[in-house]
């Protein structure tokens, strides 16, 4: 196993090109299963992910071949194998498999998911949404079983608006008999990706990206070639590292009006923005003064769940309080004991966090116990005087491919380096 060392105080300078949405590839790779022919998959992000979705493909019969940023999926074998166990429980977007096997085999038996642990996160709306199309669902030993002999279209009403709920219930509802309409759907960018892949197969969605899906059944999907949309939290990320250490960033091959939210927010701090077709570009401020502010986290297009770890870390740059209260996830603050390792200021009550900013962070050994929280914790040690030791960067490779080479390049001082058996047997004490 390995840590990430960052030497902190070095300012960022340069170009950045940010990867495809890791949101939206561990969608569109399960729905490859839906076609009966060859699917090609391009800008790919280098992410561990990626792989673990193109073995779960080969479990069921499929094959893969994954060239630098592009997947091709042959799934003209495919059958519906149980997945129980094994690779599946290694990531929570595995849940995808249920909805695309179920459209196309009509079963499947899916372990429950892992992924990152942020609380309790049920898919009783995912199996809402299988049980209104006519599949049984029941749940033994730990796996999903899904059964159905005919899937039939259907109203269906999201009770919260669930980004994995509305993906899962389209992949089911696409070679389902007759009209299905989702009601109360999530809006994300991610969604309209896998809507315009399935439409690219051959299957009737209308109404993706709205709050209402109307989706009529196909007998069969084709396969075609996709390119992913640039990963809008990536670039947010790299946003709010630019922010707290940057000289002046470019930011390039984005969607701006997918991190809106952020680039508002970050205009209200103080930050120097500027906007071009595919591309953000931040520089410094001469007096380096930044002003504190309250976020909430909103589902989309209100400010990105999976982006207020990182901010929260800016926000211990600025002097002052600031509020950060996170709507989505219960359990999203654990990053906060990390921070405080390193001087940060921080009380945390219910969903809220108040960030009394201002105090130098110190270089700390620290551990990632999630994706975004890993990501936090780099733009802390960026910002630390000394150096930053992060252990548990198997997270952070689940969602930003290349990011130690993409920080050098714009002149950050970062490595890894292997674990010695001393900080290995602590980590398997925690």
């Amino acid at each position: 196993m390995e840590k990430l060392l960052i030497e902190g105080g070095y300012p960022l300078e340069g170009t950045v090109q940010i990867s495809g949405a890791k949101n939206s590839a561990v969608a569109l790779i399960p729905a490859a299963i839906l076609a009966d022919s060859p699917v090609t998959i391009d800008n790919l992000p280098n992410i561990s992910d990626v792989e673990t979705l193109a073995e779960l493909l080969e479990e069921i019969g499929g094959s893969t071949k994954l060239e630098d940023d592009t997947l091709v999926i042959h799934p003209e074998n495919m059958f519906a194998m149980p997945l129980p166990n094994g690779r599946v429980k290694k990531l929570r977007a595995s849940y995808y498999m249920m909805g695309a096997m179920l459209g196309k085999f009509k079963k499947a038996v899916i372990g429950l998911p892992g992924g990152c642990n942020l609380g309790p996160r049920p898919i009783d709306q995912h199996i809402k949404g299988f049980e209104a199309l006519g599949a049984k669902v029941t749940n033994e030993q730990g796996a999903i079983y899904l059964q159905a002999d005919e899937l039939i279209g259907a109203r269906i009403y999201l009770d919260v608006v669930s980004v994995g709920a509305t993906i899962n219930i389209m992949l089911a509802a696409v070679r389902a008999k007759g009209k299905t309409i989702i009601e109360n759907a999530a809006k994300e960018p991610e969604i309209i990706d896998v809507a315009t892949l399935l439409t690219n197969m051959g299957a009737n969605i209308k109404g993706a990206g709205t709050n209402v899906i109307r989706i009529t059944g196909v007998d069969e999907l084709h396969g075609c070639r996709h390119s992913i949309i640039p990963d809008r939290i990536e670039a947010g990320t790299f946003m709010i590292l630019a922010a707290a250490m940057g000289r002046s960033v470019l930011i390039d091959n984005i969607i701006p009006d997918h991190v809106e939210s952020l680039s508002a927010k970050l205009r209200e701090m103080g930050v120097f923005i500027e906007e071009a077709d595919d591309s953000v570009f931040i520089r410094a401020r001469e007096d380096n003064e930044l002003t504190p502010i309250d976020v909430k986290t909103l589902v989309y297009p209100g400010f990105a769940t999976d982006l207020q770890q990182p901010f929260t870390s800016l926000l211990t740059k600025v002097p002052g309080s600031s509020m950060v209260t996170d709507t989505i996830y219960n359990a999203r603050f654990k990053h906060i004991d990390e921070l405080r390792r390193m001087g940060a200021n921080i009380k945390v009550e219910g969903r809220s966090a108040l960030v009394n900013g201002g105090t130098p962070l110190q270089g700390a050994k620290v551990r990632a116990s999630d994706l975004r929280a890993g990501a936090a914790l780099v733009v802390a040690g960026l910002m630390a005087k000394g150096i930053t030791e992060i252990t548990g960067v198997e997270h952070i490779d689940r969602g930003y491919g290349g990011l130690e080479e993409k920080l050098k390049g714009l002149g950050a001082k970062i490595w890894r380096e292997n674990l010695n058996e001393k900080e290995l047997a602590e980590l398997e004490n925690i």
